[in-house]
C-alpha cells in the first residue's frame, strides 16, 4: 500500500473498499498482448457517496477537481501505462491518492509584504527617466 500521504493515510483501505475498477482494452503498440488482454484500468470514484470523506472534504474535493469530475459525481482515474493490469491498477491508485491528497491539502495563507524602500526608489526613478524621456518627444520642444 501507498503510505506517504499524509491526509489520506489512515483512511487509504477504506477508501479502496468504495472505488470500483472496470478494465478494457488498451490503446497503442503491443503487439497481440494489446488485442487479447485488458489492461488498461479504469477507477472510478463518487465523491458524494463516500463515507470515509466528511462533507467539508467532499466540498474542497468537488470544487477543486471539478474538471476531473464527470456528471454522476465520479472521479475518473485511467491507467494504461504498464502491460500488465495488476500495475495499472496501482498506477491507477496512486494517482487516484495523488489527486485527493493535494485537493484536501490546506492552501498557505499568502502572506503581505511591504515593497522595500531600495525597490521603491527604484522605481519612482525609472518612471521619472521614462516621463523625461517621452517629454522630449512633445513639440515645444523642437
Amino acid at each position: 500500500m501507498i503510505h506517504d500521504f499524509s491526509y489520506l493515510r489512515n483512511r487509504e483501505d477504506d477508501l479502496l473498499k468504495e472505488v470500483t475498477f472496470s478494465t478494457s482494452r488498451s490503446s497503442g503498440p503491443g503487439g497481440q498482448n494489446v488485442n487479447k488482454v485488458e489492461t488498461k484500468v479504469e477507477l472510478r470514484f463518487n465523491i458524494m457517496l463516500s463515507k470515509v470523506l466528511s462533507d467539508d472534504e467532499k466540498r474542497t474535493v468537488l470544487q477543486k477537481l471539478k474538471n476531473r469530475i464527470n456528471s454522476n459525481g465520479e472521479l475518473v482515474v485511467t491507467a494504461q501505462t504498464s502491460r500488465s493490469q495488476l500495475q495499472n491498477r496501482q498506477i491507477a491508485i496512486q494517482r487516484l491518492m495523488t489527486l485527493l491528497n493535494e485537493a484536501l491539502k490546506p492552501e498557505k495563507k499568502r502572506i503581505a509584504t511591504k515593497p522595500t524602500k531600495a525597490s521603491v526608489k527604484r522605481r519612482l526613478e525609472s518612471k521619472r527617466k521614462h516621463s523625461e524621456k517621452k517629454s522630449f518627444r512633445k513639440k515645444n520642444f523642437l
